[in-house]
């Protein structure tokens, strides 16, 4: 049997999913409201299990946008931090940490950070938590009993949201560090329900800005994938 002819919806899928990356310097112009409900709207196909959707998306910008910026660099500075999904190092195997420092050389160096400049490296952290100059970021909760299992779900809405963003030309830029503070993004968006899994930062990117020219490389498919059978 030959293989099956790429589609005119194949050729599109294939650009819009090897299109898509981390963008880490916005303009400050905002997404129009129609956009944005139509992005979340189209996100909310994302598949889950039993079709639960256990996800809770806190959406800011403008004065709340600030407001929330300030606390969250607030308890950065002074150490409150509040992680629902525990994080540690050793959760990565030493291949993950190889591809961990191959991506922050590159980054790193468009920002022309030195590898040993650790006190520069901390203050761009710190500086990330403003949503890297993003008008607006979203706050995905998983909720239910916001297990891993659970988490899973809300993982494929946000592949599903970021897609959705691309399609719409908003870049986008998921941010596991603003979670460190799950409990101070609760108190200022006064949030009851769901653990804080990630925080997405979106707008409309840069482009003149170096650190939006980095690229990933990925593993190739014979390193993460076996065909049985």
């Amino acid at each position: 049997m030959s293989p099956l002819a790429p589609t005119e919806l194949s050729d599109r899928a294939e650009k819009l999913i090897r299109g898509r990356h981390a963008t880490r310097a916005f303009r400050p112009q905002a997404v129009p409201e129609s956009t944005m409900r139509a992005i979340f709207s189209l996100a909310g196909a994302a598949p889950s299990n039993s079709n639960a959707q256990p996800w809770r998306v806190e959406v800011v910008s403008g004065a709340t946008r600030e407001r929330l910026a300030d606390a969250v660099r607030a308890a950065h500075a002074e150490k409150r931090i509040s992680v629902d999904f525990p994080y540690s190092d050793g959760m990565y195997s030493p291949v993950h940490q190889a591809r961990r420092a191959a991506f922050g050389a590159e980054l790193y160096g468009a920002l022309g950070i030195g590898a040993d400049d650790h006190e520069a490296r901390a203050a761009y952290d710190a500086e990330s938590l403003h949503f890297y100059g993003a008008p607006h970021a979203a706050f995905l909760f998983v909720t239910g009993d916001g297990g891993p299992r659970l988490a899973a779900d809300v993982g494929a809405y946000m592949q599903t949201l970021l897609l959705a963003m691309a399609a719409y030309g908003v870049a986008s830029c998921p941010q596991g560090l603003l979670s460190f503070y799950a409990d101070t993004v609760r108190a200022e968006l006064a949030v009851c329900e769901g653990k804080l899994l990630v925080s997405i930062s979106f707008g409309y990117a840069d482009e003149a800005a170096p650190v939006n020219r980095v690229t990933t490389g990925r593993a190739a498919l014979e390193a993460v994938a076996t065909f049985h059978g």
